[in-house]
């Protein structure tokens, strides 16, 4: 999974909801666009990249970073069930 191409992806999401009025709402919208469309891999990755900042060549925005840390039990996919 390409840690560089996810973040500048939810920078994009973030740009997007950041415009809006209530910063609340907004925070909610990032997350919850991440958790709808996003396959559990591509979650687990970014989540785990919240955690390495400094292996990253680009940067997480500040806004984006505050969605993830706030709603990372939302985000987090559940445990695969044993087969």
């Amino acid at each position: 999974m390409d840690n560089q191409n996810l973040i500048d992806m939810a920078n994009r999401i973030g740009d997007f909801f950041d415009s809006m009025p209530d910063r609340d709402e907004a925070l909610a919208g990032v997350a919850d666009h991440i958790r709808r469309f996003w396959e559990p891999r591509m979650r687990r990755a970014l989540l785990t990249s919240l955690d390495q900042p400094d292996g990253n060549d680009v940067a997480m925005s500040a806004f984006v970073r505050e969605a993830l840390v706030k709603h990372r039990d939302q985000l987090m996919p559940a445990a695969p069930s044993p087969a």
